[in-house]
């Protein structure tokens, strides 16, 4: 009996399946063996989970689509921290996003009208589908982390007079304040205490074809330092600030932000759209006390065949993990066979979700986005420590975290273009020696000692 659980990916017939260390015994080969070395006494981040998010279009497929059987085993497969891949995190639009079926916030008027009191606030809409869901997947995981981002104020608030296009006028920053403040205590009301939020999601960006308002740097940290945070502050809402969530290509926004709104801002989110990982450590490096965290990647038919398509979240994964994110946010949770629903007017969807609900035969399939977050969050548990881990060669992608039980877990991934001999060591004692086929993941745990 190994002592060691071991789960493979080697592509779309072996995902994310156990195996013993007798099935991986090192290749008979004079190649020299690659060693992956941890040190358990070199610590960085807590992690608080890996998830996705529950989109409109996501609970709506899952919440009314799916029947109460298939729904019941979806459920434990997404979140159960034993009979699933133990999701944590999850990270829900206020209001519209571009997957959803209807243009819809938590405040909508008749064109002319405006609402300082927030009198005709309501959450009702997440009523239906949104907020069962998140209660179901809290019930199944204790540890589960809700936050919350706006892809636009209510129109009214707006230059544009829509929820498409447009930026927040400066007379309804209070209002838009206490908007946030409204929906946590609504949130808080259902049982649903919200970790954190996002000021806008994509900030930087203004679609023309779905929810989405420009929220430029200054604007931005005026909002959060003078507005949002007093608005908690005064009704005692513990809710976490997060600032910029957006790409890894524009640091010098969430920089911008922390040097004007430092004391207001908890940490920074990112996606996965534009730049590098590595824009995370700049951040993290420059404001050492703020935390990281990844809030969206989807994957989709962008990246087509399966095997880059799984790398990708793999590699990139791994990457973010290792630039001190403690969370790692896919996108939708599920999609349907024409990866939608969308927005009326978004045009062709091309993003994938974790799993399919296919809207004409019901039928639900697990993408490869489920078996790649697996990798990650059935070993990784909420409040692991990520740990020092390095490679001998660049081609084993690798991170490693020690969880409150003080078992292990390492994240492996072969990005070369053939297969190698890893010797796997703790500090200076050998654990095992197995082989990794080009373009494999593995994670291993080790029993704590």
């Amino acid at each position: 009996m190994s002592e060691f659980t071991i789960y493979r990916s080697t592509g779309e017939h072996e995902l994310f399946k156990p195996v013993s260390e007798e099935q991986l015994k090192s290749l008979q080969s004079d190649r020299e063996p690659i060693e992956v070395k941890l040190d358990d006494q070199h610590t960085f981040q807590e992690m608080d989970g890996f998830g996705a998010s529950f989109t409109d279009s996501s609970a709506y497929l899952i919440h009314q689509i799916l029947s109460e059987e298939q729904r019941e085993e979806l459920m434990i497969r997404l979140f159960h921290p034993r009979d699933g891949i133990g999701l944590s995190v999850i990270r829900n639009p206020m209001g519209a996003s571009d997957y959803a079926r209807t243009v819809y916030s938590y405040n909508d008027l008749p064109e002319g009208d405006t609402d300082l009191s927030l009198a005709r606030f309501s959450i009702a809409h997440d009523e239906e589908d949104v907020i069962p869901l998140t209660r179901k997947a809290l019930e199944l995981n204790p540890d589960l982390k809700l936050f919350l981002s706006p892809w636009s104020a209510p129109g009214w608030m707006k230059t544009s007079g829509s929820m498409i296009t447009g930026q927040l006028k400066h007379e309804y920053y209070p209002v838009y304040a206490e908007y946030f403040a409204q929906t946590i205590k609504a949130y808080a009301k259902h049982g649903l205490p919200v970790h954190a939020v996002t000021p806008q999601n994509e900030a930087l960006y203004e679609p023309g074809h779905y929810p989405g308002m420009l929220m430029p740097v200054e604007a931005q940290a005026d909002f959060i330092k003078n507005h949002l945070k007093p608005a908690f502050v005064s009704q005692g809402i513990q809710t976490k600030i997060l600032c910029y969530d957006h790409n890894w290509d524009e640091p010098g926004y969430p920089l911008t932000v922390l040097e004007q709104a430092g004391e207001d801002v908890d940490g920074v989110a990112w996606h996965w759209y534009g730049g590098e990982a590595s824009a995370q450590t700049k951040v993290y490096q420059a404001f050492s006390g703020k935390e990281v965290h990844f809030t969206e990647g989807s994957g989709g038919d962008w990246i087509p065949p399966f095997e880059q398509a799984f790398s990708n979240v793999m590699r990139t994964g791994i990457q973010i993990l290792r630039n001190y994110s403690k969370s790692m946010v896919l996108w939708n949770m599920a999609l349907d066979e024409n990866n939608g629903p969308t927005v009326p007017g978004f045009g062709r969807s091309t993003c994938r979700g974790i799993v399919q609900v296919n809207q004409q035969t019901g039928e639900l399939m697990y993408t490869l986005d489920y078996y790649a977050l697996a990798h990650f969050s059935a070993f990784i548990r909420p409040k692991a420590v990520r740990i020092e881990s390095t490679s001998s060669h660049a081609s084993i992608s690798n991170v490693a975290f020690n969880n409150r039980d003080g078992s292990i877990a390492v994240v492996l991934f072969n990005d070369g273009e053939e297969s190698g001999n890893i010797r796997l060591k703790l500090r200076d004692e050998e654990l095992l020696s197995i082989s990794m086929e080009s373009k494999s993941a593995l994670t291993i745990l080790i029993p704590s000692r």
